[in-house]
């Protein structure tokens, strides 16, 4: 592990010589991830990209893409698309990526499962804004909104997303 490394610990997130509180999947951390599970996929993961609210923020840094009223994410094993971005209308199960709340203002997309995704093992694991401390999220790692976007211009090239 390297101080440019994300590390998630039950103490928080570690980054940059920095601690901050941080919450995880309902379902704890996993070694067996499943779709519908709750559970954060345990290991080392590289952050693949990252999504922002153009129309609530700046853009956080000069590789993160806006995220379109047209934005969702497949989380249908089912389908081809899974775990991927996908386009509205899309008849199949899907996640909204502009959601009213702000969640999904700032987005980093890791590389669970993508882009050849196995059905069934998980979709969708970001690292995005928190519902509040203590309170768990579906499986993705969440944070303070402020320390969300502390982190997001410091992101480099091979920084990993480290689920302990």
């Amino acid at each position: 592990m390297r101080a440019t490394d994300m590390v998630v610990s039950p103490a928080g997130l570690r980054f940059l010589g920095r601690r901050f509180p941080c919450t995880i999947g309902r379902g704890g951390v996993t070694d067996d991830k499943r779709e519908g599970d709750m559970a954060t996929p345990r290991g080392a993961h590289d952050l693949v990209g990252m999504l922002y609210r153009p129309d609530r923020m700046a853009q956080p840094a000069d590789w993160a893409v806006p995220i379109r009223p047209v934005d969702l994410w497949s989380d249908d094993p089912a389908h081809e698309d899974y775990n991927l971005m996908v386009r509205h209308p899309y008849p199949h199960s899907h996640e909204v990526l502009r959601r009213a709340d702000p969640m999904y203002d700032l987005i980093v997309i890791t590389n669970w499962n993508w882009p050849y995704a196995e059905r069934g093992k998980g979709s969708a694991i970001f690292i995005h804004q928190w519902r509040g401390q203590g309170r768990p999220t579906a499986g993705c790692i969440g944070l303070r909104r402020a320390d969300l976007r502390w982190i997001a211009p410091r992101i480099r090239i091979g920084t990993k997303l480290i689920v302990l």
